[in-house]
């Protein structure tokens, strides 16, 4: 991020991460937080100031025996810099600017007349060039770019090497981008980033276990252990869609059968209630219809999506033994379906203790996966 001597720049950065997610703190909270010594501290923020991305609060008054000065708390300047963040669906692009802080100051959305490569960064530089245009602040101040894609991400080398719902398959999506944008760009797995989001600006933050489970299309997991983000070696650690737990159950697009998302991802419900209705041209919302208006079959479609994923986020919390369970997506919509059979399931399937983890639901908009894009963009500068 800057130039700085090695010893200097992991304090900085160290100081810089937990006034965002964390702050206003002062020095000596900062030196408790981060076990530093209050001279360490003050040598790693005084370039920051300098530079314009943290400022001095007014003193605080300081009360009881042996109370010295006031202190000024350090808090995040956001306007310092911007970053966008944009989640690739399969009909859509759905774009954001964040400041530094990953407040959203602008979202637009953006048809995808088809999937094909070209045209999606077609799309992605038109996206960019309408969000940026508009203001001559975020012009200037954005220099980087938060891409969030379902499937197997490669992050490190930006590469997307396969995503099911786009039919893509070793897409260098971050040179491609950079070349469309001009911007420095991130590649992430949308439910990794939106694990991110939730890790430093969400209900994760403090957290030094937590899972965030996506109900949706597919059903996803991001992983936070011991404060980080869980890749696994391979990229593609969390991924409970692909949890087997049904031997007998429908053929899953990955080559599995019996998985969570073959299961109770969106187009697995609506094909399950197609067949049990006799309806060939339902929807999901008419599915949804037909359960909440008593339709047996089809709510036994829902109850038993609803068990696949219980069970699926019991094998997260036997696993990991998270100190919670986030749950969130787009398929939250027809929550009151499945609330009561994911229950069911994961006390069924979780270990003694495991069955006490507490399980929150958050719906989040489309807006917030491109905010977890952008959260990605201001992770990466933050720590390079």
């Amino acid at each position: 991020m800057f130039a700085e001597p090695e010893t200097a720049a992991p304090a900085m950065t160290a100081v810089l991460t937990a006034v965002l997610t964390e702050g206003p703190l002062s020095r000596v909270g900062l030196a408790r937080r981060l076990g530093l010594s209050p001279a360490a501290v003050t040598k790693a923020a005084r370039p920051l100031i300098d530079r314009g991305y943290l400022e001095e609060l007014a003193p605080t008054e300081r009360t009881g025996p042996g109370a010295g000065r006031p202190a000024s708390p350090l808090s995040i300047r956001p306007d310092r810099e911007f970053f966008l963040g944009v989640k690739i669906t399969a009909d859509e692009l759905i774009g954001v600017i964040c400041d530094l802080g990953a407040r959203v100051r602008v979202a637009a959305h953006r048809q995808l007349p088809d999937r094909q490569v070209g045209t999606v960064l077609t799309e992605l530089r038109d996206l960019t060039d309408d969000l940026l245009g508009g203001h001559d602040d975020y012009r200037a101040r954005t220099r980087r770019l938060g891409l969030a894609v379902s499937g197997d991400v490669d992050r490190a080398g930006g590469l997307v090497r396969y995503s099911p719902f786009l039919h893509w398959h070793d897409v260098p999506l971050r040179e491609l981008a950079e070349r469309a944008t001009g911007l420095t760009v991130m590649v992430e797995n949308d439910v990794k980033a939106l694990t991110t989001a939730e890790h430093w600006f969400g209900e994760g933050v403090g957290a030094e276990s937590f899972a965030l489970v996506t109900v949706g299309t597919g059903i996803g997991c991001g992983l936070v252990v011991n404060g980080r983000l869980v890749a696994g070696v391979h990229g593609v650690a969390g991924e409970i869609g692909h949890i087997g737990v049904d031997a007998g159950g429908p053929a899953c697009h990955c080559g599995g059968r019996g998985c969570v998302e073959a299961i109770a991802g969106a187009d697995a419900i609506v094909e399950r209630a197609r067949q049990r209705s006799g309806r060939p041209q339902l929807t999901f919302d008419d599915a949804v219809a037909l359960a909440r208006g008593g339709d047996r079959r089809t709510g036994a479609v829902f109850a038993e999506a609803g068990d696949a994923i219980g069970c699926g986020i019991a094998a997260v919390a036997n696993l990991v033994g998270p100190a919670l369970i986030v749950v969130s997506g787009e398929g939250l919509a027809a929550y009151d379906l499945f609330e009561p059979h994911i229950r069911a399931g994961f006390e069924r399937q979780a270990f003694g203790a495991a069955a006490a983890c507490p399980l929150t639901i958050r719906p989040l908009p489309f807006e917030e996966w491109a905010r977890g894009a952008a959260t990605v963009a201001i992770q990466a500068f933050v720590t390079s």
